[in-house]
């Protein structure tokens, strides 16, 4: 048994647990048309049978705006949904203030001037700010692109960037994953959290974990999770371990 399975037996047994995942490059495969993502069916499954369980609440936290993550996800209740990097909870989304609204309006706006006409350059428009998706530019094109956003529109102030695998959130509210997972921690009072992500910007809520919870770090890349696995395929069978051991306890 690996340090990852004695771990995942352990928080499958506190009182109260909360089941956390990122969405692309966890539940699902990274593919090029991020419309056509979806969750490999065998951690669909695991999901579902998880949040069907006394104490045991699990959440996907995305960089995707809300509605996307959904639509992609397939899920609804009481699988909870957090898009938008924490900007946008199930119960309720992000509400942006006039100055707010103006702001992320001026970064549309430059946006769209920026990208215009750039090959396979994509932008996600969300309640709370835009995502630019360069996976499926040519290199020279996403580059080019990324360092232009980088010293123009996510330069200004009130602008929080978040980079990311061949994205660049910008948004015009402060927000990242792991003070979403604080959050919802705090809202569930939960006693554990088992958190697994494939993004850099996973890392603000590895680096929330307390002792007791469960990092998992989905490929390559430097991490503050203590575990690691190397895809999608890793972590249905993580999740069937978890729905296993949860449901022994």
């Amino acid at each position: 048994m690996t340090d990852l399975d004695d771990a995942v037996r352990a928080v499958a047994s506190v009182p109260r647990l909360l089941v956390a995942l990122d969405f692309d490059g966890v539940l699902a495969p990274i593919v090029n048309v991020p419309s056509e993502a979806r969750p490999l069916p065998e951690s669909a499954a695991a999901l579902g049978a998880l949040a069907t369980l006394s104490d045991t609440v699990v959440a996907l936290v995305s960089g995707r705006g809300l509605a996307d993550l959904a639509a992609v996800s397939g899920f609804g209740s009481p699988i909870r949904m957090i898009g938008s990097h924490g900007g946008e909870f199930d119960d309720g989304a992000a509400v942006l203030d006039d100055a707010q609204r103006e702001r992320l309006d001026a970064v549309v706006a430059e946006l769209e001037e920026l990208v215009g006409g750039e090959p396979g350059v994509v932008l996600e428009h969300k309640p709370a700010g835009v995502a630019v998706h360069v996976r499926n530019a040519p290199p020279e094109v996403a580059s080019r692109v990324i360092d232009a956003v980088g010293t123009g529109p996510a330069a200004r102030d009130g602008v929080e960037a978040t980079p990311g695998k061949a994205v660049v959130d910008l948004s015009v509210v402060q927000i990242n994953k792991g003070a979403a997972l604080d959050v919802l921690r705090e809202r569930i009072e939960a006693d554990a959290v088992l958190f697994a992500g494939d993004d850099v910007t996973d890392e603000t809520a590895f680096a929330r974990l307390r002792p007791g919870d469960v990092g998992v770090k989905v490929g390559p890349g430097d991490t503050a999770a203590e575990h690691r696995v190397d895809g999608p395929l890793d972590v249905a069978k993580l999740l069937k371990g978890l729905l296993a051991a949860r449901t022994g306890r």
